[in-house]
C-alpha cells in the first residue's frame, strides 16, 4: 500500500513551510493597515543607527574589509539594535493527522497539508500581533515584551532624547481643543524641520477618544455637518478635525493595553523613511546570512515518528527615525 512520508516529502520542508506561512491571507492591526512602516529584510541580527541631532539613519551594512563609511561631527552617535526572536512551536501528532484523512486513503497531501497549514495560520496570527505591538512600541518610543512590561527597547532614553507631549485639557469645557490640536502639531513640524508631512493621524486610546469626541468645541464643529450625522453615528474609525485624522485605537495584550486609555499620539504621515520594520533571518542553517523574510517555518519528526514539531517565528526590529516628531497626546 502507498504510504506518504510527512517528515520526508519536500512539501513540508523550511523553504515550503516558510513560503506556505508568508503566503498566507495577512490580517494586519492598525498600524500595519496603515502603511506607516516601511518593511526590508537585513542579512544580519542588528541593525545599526546612527544618531544626528534628533534624527535617526539607518547605516548601510558593509563588506567585511572594505571602507568604511565616513561619520563627521562630535554629535553623531552609532548605536546597534538587536532584532527581537519570536519563535513558536506547535506539535502535530499522527493520530491528529490521521483523523483529518480522507476515509481509506494514505495518500491525500492536502489533508495534512491542511492540519498544517491551519497551525501556520494561527502562528501567524499571533506574530502578526506581536509585530504589531512592536510597532505601537516604536510610535510611543519603547518596544516591550509580550507581558506588557518588560522593556525590550527604549528609543528615547537610549539616544538621550525626551519625548514632547501636550496636555489637551479635555475636561474642561472652555478649553481651545482646536489650538491644542495646532500647538500639537507645530511641536512635530519643528521636529522634523525641513522635512514636510502630507497629514497628521492621532492614535488615541479609549478615555482619551471619547472626552474628545464629547468635548463642547468638538460637538458643536460638526452639529451641522451633514445634518448632525457625526453626532448620530460610530466615530471611532475615524474623522477630521484640526488638520488632523482622530481614531479610536484597539489592541492589548492581556489587560494591557496598546495605547493607554488617557493617551494619544500624533504621527506624521508621507514623512519618508519616518518608521521602519527590519526582518533578520532565522536562526536555522539554511537562513544563515540570507536577506531576512517577515516569517519563517520549519518542521522536524518526532521521536519513533509519533508526530512533527512545527516551528513559526519572526525575527524583526521596528524603530522610529525620528522619535521627536512624535507627539503625546494626555487627556488632562
Amino acid at each position: 500500500m502507498p504510504s506518504l512520508d510527512i517528515f520526508n516529502d519536500d512539501a513540508f520542508s523550511m523553504a515550503s513551510l516558510t513560503r506556505a506561512i508568508n503566503e498566507q491571507p495577512h490580517v494586519p492591526g492598525m498600524i500595519g493597515a496603515h502603511g506607516l512602516f516601511t518593511e526590508e529584510g537585513v542579512t544580519t541580527t542588528a541593525v545599526t543607527v546612527e544618531k544626528d541631532g534628533d534624527t535617526l539613519a539607518l547605516v548601510a551594512a558593509g563588506e567585511r574589509g572594505s571602507v568604511a563609511a565616513n561619520v563627521a561631527g562630535s554629535k553623531r552617535k552609532l548605536v546597534t539594535f538587536n532584532t527581537i526572536h519570536l519563535p513558536q512551536r506547535a506539535t502535530i501528532l499522527a493520530d491528529e493527522i490521521q483523523n483529518v484523512r480522507a476515509f481509506g486513503s494514505e495518500t491525500d497531501l492536502e489533508t495534512i497539508q491542511n492540519v498544517v497549514n491551519k497551525r501556520l495560520a494561527k502562528m501567524r496570527r499571533n506574530l502578526d500581533a506581536t509585530v504589531e505591538f512592536q510597532r505601537i512600541g516604536a510610535i510611543k518610543g519603547a518596544l516591550l515584551d509580550s507581558d506588557g512590561v518588560t522593556e525590550l527597547v527604549d528609543i528615547y532614553d537610549t539616544f538621550g532624547l525626551t519625548q514632547d507631549s501636550v496636555g489637551m485639557a479635555l475636561g474642561t469645557d472652555g478649553t481651545n481643543v482646536r489650538g491644542k490640536v495646532i500647538t500639537a502639531v507645530r511641536t512635530s513640524e519643528d521636529a522634523l524641520g525641513n522635512t514636510t508631512a502630507t497629514g497628521y493621524r492621532a492614535y488615541c486610546g479609549d478615555a482619551f477618544f471619547d472626552a474628545f469626541i464629547d468635548h463642547p468645541k468638538v460637538k458643536a464643529a460638526y452639529e451641522r455637518w451633514l445634518e448632525g450625522e457625526f453626532l448620530r453615528n460610530d466615530p471611532r474609525a475615524g474623522f477630521l478635525f484640526g488638520g488632523v485624522f482622530w481614531v479610536n485605537y484597539r489592541g492589548k495584550v492581556g489587560s494591557t493595553k496598546f495605547v493607554g486609555d488617557d493617551d494619544a499620539y500624533l504621527v506624521p504621515e508621507g514623512v519618508p523613511d519616518l518608521f521602519a520594520t527590519h526582518y533578520a533571518p532565522a536562526d536555522y542553517v539554511e537562513a544563515a546570512n540570507t536577506i531576512g523574510l517577515p516569517y519563517y517555518s520549519k518542521q522536524e519528526a518526532k521521536e519513533m515518528g509519533k508526530g512533527v514539531l512545527l516551528e513559526a517565528q519572526s525575527n524583526p526590529i521596528s524603530l522610529c527615525t525620528r522619535p521627536k516628531a512624535i507627539i503625546k497626546l494626555t487627556k488632562v
